[in-house]
């Protein structure tokens, strides 16, 4: 059987393996995984391109 795959962490970088046992996998623990999702959530993190869907704030400024 070969080696499992070792992945880093996207938050802090420590190493992470990935099996079925890791559990916050790719994160290396829950603490790690609320961080990422917070600077989802505060728009730290963004994807690159133009948004799919339109601001409803964005949508009433351009009725009036």
């Amino acid at each position: 059987m070969s080696q499992p795959r070792i992945v880093n962490c996207p938050t802090c970088d420590k190493e992470v393996v990935w099996i079925e046992e890791s559990e916050f996998r790719p994160f290396c623990s829950k603490r790690c995984r609320l961080i990422d999702f917070g600077d989802w959530a505060n728009e730290k993190n963004t994807i690159a391109g133009d948004p799919v869907y339109i601001n409803e704030d964005e949508s009433d400024e351009k009725l009036q």
